[in-house]
């Protein structure tokens, strides 16, 4: 399982990088299986910090992906819309959700060595 050591980790299995791209982790696109179809947020939505923001579907089942920090949505991954593998084939970067305007993160975020130790 990679956990890349530069982002932040949900217990709900989503990343954050420095720069506000989230997404969801190696370990969670392999629970989930193929991902088929990506429902994410509208740019310009206020969000906080564990709501739910987007919903990832595979052929086993839907999921939600909650919000790891509060902030505002600033930018989708249209590439999504036409190639939702991109979520299992490129977890980190080709198949990034979204970017947002990060005013806080959530107490919950931890390092990827702590994410990795839970989820092993």
């Amino acid at each position: 399982m990679q956990t890349p050591s530069e982002l932040k980790y949900a217990p709900s299995h989503e990343w954050l990088s420095e720069d506000g791209t989230v997404g969801i982790s190696d370990f969670a696109q392999d629970q989930l299986g193929d991902v088929v179809y990506v429902e994410l947020p509208e740019v310009g939505r206020i969000v906080t910090a564990g709501e739910t923001v987007a919903v990832v579907e595979s052929v086993k089942t839907a999921s939600d992906i909650y919000a790891p920090a509060t902030g505002t949505i600033t930018a989708v991954n249209d590439a999504l819309s036409g190639g939702p593998e991109l979520v299992n084939s490129s977890p980190y970067e080709d198949g990034w959700l979204f970017k947002m305007d990060v005013t806080e993160e959530s107490s919950e975020l931890t390092s990827a060595e702590e994410y990795a130790a839970a989820n092993n």
